[in-house]
């Protein structure tokens, strides 16, 4: 299987050209930004690192620490790093095949292709504004606690992104052509199987589905479930929304899905999210307006290769 790209960490990135030129020029701006001084002072005394590409390293590596754990996204969709502004899949949408007789003359039709272009347009950002007086008497954990505050709230668009792609697919274009109806009852395991035999009876291996966690809360009462789900606690990371497994799919859940819907995917064929450029932290400076801060921005572009790859089931009860 291969590795979803998580955001890396700083001692990582320093194999990277880019980066390093990058810290460069983020130590020139730290010299004269209030924040980053402060932050640093403070990490120094703790004894947490030594000098400002130490301060530098430790931002960053605090706000991609916050978002591992949320970005969810990058679970129910194919992930993939790119340094391309635009690219663009082909994808094969008929081929046709036929029985030769021998001596006969050969025909020969290959595969017919469409395309989908996926441009990287969409930057991602979220920042610390603070006053400079303010700023002057921050303590470390405040401070840090600040910049974990980043990575969540990036992690959470970028899922609430990839949710919405999905969503929006429309209902017609679906595994099986249409929704599977909820019934306003509560999501039980009989519906749970209908919609990976959608996906599974559009030739797709279905191998995750999320949910919101109302849904996520019903499934836990079925039986069919609490026999699957016999895994040590090391099977489950909650924390990550991934509750376990079951009908060959892992199951997410997340606040962030809509209430009362649930996907089931086949993600590789279903459609791609390309990263052009990771979770990145850069400080700020605003004389003007007496503030300071951290900024935290990711550059991404995703689309839907594959419809049929992708099953909805609607109308689920939205209380337990």
């Amino acid at each position: 299987m291969r590795e979803i790209p998580l955001p890396q960490f700083h001692e990582g990135l320093l194999k990277e050209e880019w980066y390093v030129q990058e810290l460069e020029q983020h130590k020139i701006l730290a010299a004269g930004n209030s924040w980053v001084q402060r932050y640093a002072k403070m990490g120094m005394r703790e004894g947490i690192f030594s000098d400002m590409a130490g301060a530098l390293g430790k931002i960053h590596d605090t706000v991609v620490d916050a978002a591992r754990p949320n970005v969810i996204a990058r679970q129910i969709i194919d992930v993939r790093s790119t340094e391309e502004a635009l690219e663009r899949f082909p994808l094969e949408s008929e081929s046709v095949a036929y029985i030769a007789a021998e001596a006969s003359i050969n025909r020969f039709s290959g595969a017919r292709y469409s395309t989908v272009d996926i441009n990287c347009s969409i930057e991602i950002k979220d920042s610390i504004a603070l006053k400079k007086a303010f700023v002057e008497d921050a303590k470390w954990n405040a401070m840090d606690r600040q910049l974990e505050a980043l990575g969540r709230s990036i992690a959470k668009i970028e899922t609430d992104k990839i949710i919405a792609l999905y969503a929006a697919i429309a209902a017609a274009n679906l595994a099986g052509g249409a929704e599977i109806a909820g019934g306003a009852a509560v999501l039980s395991w009989s519906k749970l199987v209908e919609m990976w035999d959608a996906v599974e009876g559009a030739d797709f291996e279905a191998d995750c589905a999320f949910m919101h966690t109302k849904q996520m809360s019903q499934l836990f009462t079925a039986t069919e479930f609490i026999n699957s789900q016999y895994l040590p606690a090391g099977g489950t990371q909650l924390t990550k929304g991934l509750v376990g497994q079951a009908l060959t799919m892992n199951l997410f859940k997340s606040s962030r899905c809509t209430n009362g819907t649930v996907h089931v995917v086949s993600k590789f064929p279903a459609g791609v999210m390309l990263i052009r450029r990771d979770i990145t932290t850069e400080p700020w400076d605003d004389p003007r307006k007496q503030e300071v801060g951290i900024v935290a921005t990711e550059r991404i572009g995703y689309g839907i290769l594959r419809s049929t790859a992708v099953a909805r089931g609607t109308n689920f009860k939205t209380t337990f």
